[in-house]
Parts: structure tokens; sequence; C-alpha cells
């Protein structure tokens, strides 16, 4: 075991960039409602909540939640607080102009033939499609939970595709149909690859 009390950590030049995002904590209006739209609808799975004890003893509503990572749960990917306080979501999502803190919140799915089932699912229970398109990275579709925040399903295309002009990928989109059978084709023969400046 190390002795921590001896260690003696050099400071860097710059803050140490992180490997990514951890997990995600949202605020929510109805900790049953919500739980049921990312359990049910979204396919996490619950794998905590905050329990009461000596030390405290009235903790808040508070569920945690793991995605699929090889077989195995994560100790949370997700956690949903309720907060009463929050303001009844707008009417209508949209991408932008909302009056949101969070724009929206992307969730991977494995595959591409993963992700076109998760959209046959959700539209077979009647959730509304607010924007589905083709990034230069990802195939994406946006809906919205209960609480006005924007998720987005995505998979990831092939790196070989993004990598050499990721501001490019990030640029290029493609709208896509939002209803009926339209909106759950997914064409991949004709996604442009992204190049560095000056690759041929």
């Amino acid at each position: 075991m190390t002795d921590n009390k001896s260690e003696t950590v050099a400071v860097p030049a710059r803050a140490v960039r992180p490997s990514g995002l951890n997990h995600l904590v949202l605020n929510v209006r109805n900790l049953e409602e919500s739980h049921q739209f990312w359990t049910e609808l979204m396919g996490f799975k619950q794998v905590g909540e905050l329990h009461a004890t000596e030390e405290r003893p009235n903790p808040p509503k508070m569920r945690f939640y793991s995605g699929d990572h090889d077989g195995r749960d994560h100790h949370h990917d997700l956690a949903l607080v309720e907060n009463s306080e929050l303001p009844e979501p707008p009417e209508k999502w949209s991408m932008f102009g909302a009056p949101m803190a969070v724009n929206h919140i992307a969730i991977t799915l494995p595959d591409r033939e993963a992700w076109q089932a998760q959209l046959a699912f959700l539209q077979s229970k009647g959730v509304k499609f607010g924007r589905r398109v083709d990034h230069g990275m990802t195939h994406s579709l946006y809906i919205s939970d209960p609480n006005g925040y924007g998720v987005e399903l995505v998979y990831d295309l092939p790196r070989a595709i993004w990598e050499g002009d990721i501001d490019g990928a990030l640029n290029w989109v493609r709208p896509l149909p939002t209803e009926g059978a339209e909106a759950l084709i997914d064409e991949t023969e004709d996604n442009p690859v992204f190049s560095a400046a000056g690759d041929d």
C-alpha cells in the first residue's frame, strides 16, 4: 500500500485532459415518471437508490442507472434527482432556443442494428421523433424526455470516416423524415468521408 502522506505530485503546466464524461445527473420533476422513461423507453437499468442512514436521515429522492458495459453494470452512467421546483417543460421541444439549461443528452447505442431496433421500438410506443439527421460522425434521432430535456440516440460511424476532419464532420448534416416508415430508413452507402485539408 502506498503511503499517501509521502507522495509528491508534480503540478502540470496545463489541465489534464480527461478521458471523457463519467456520468450525468439530471434534476427531474417527478422521479417515477422519469424512471419509467429512462428504464422502459431508453433501456437503462436501475443499479442504486439513496437510502436514509444515520448520517443522512432525509436523503433526496435519487436513483442511479447503468447502460450495458459489455454485459456488466457501471456504478452509474445516469442519476435522477427529484426536484418539484422545476418548471413545466416547453410544449414543443426544439433543438435550439428552448428555455432549458441542457440542450440535449446523447445516448450511444452499441451498433447500427441496435440503433435501428431502438428507433422501431420507440416508434411502436408512440414516441414523437423530434429530429432525424445524419451527422458526419453519427446517425441520430432526437426526442425529448418528460422534463423537456432533449435526448439524442446515436450510433457512431467508423473513425476512418470522420477522424481526418472532426470539425468538418461536426458541421455536416442531412435532415431526414421523422414520421412513418421513412423515419426508420438508415442509408450508409453515401456517407461522406472527412479528410484533413490537403489530403487526397
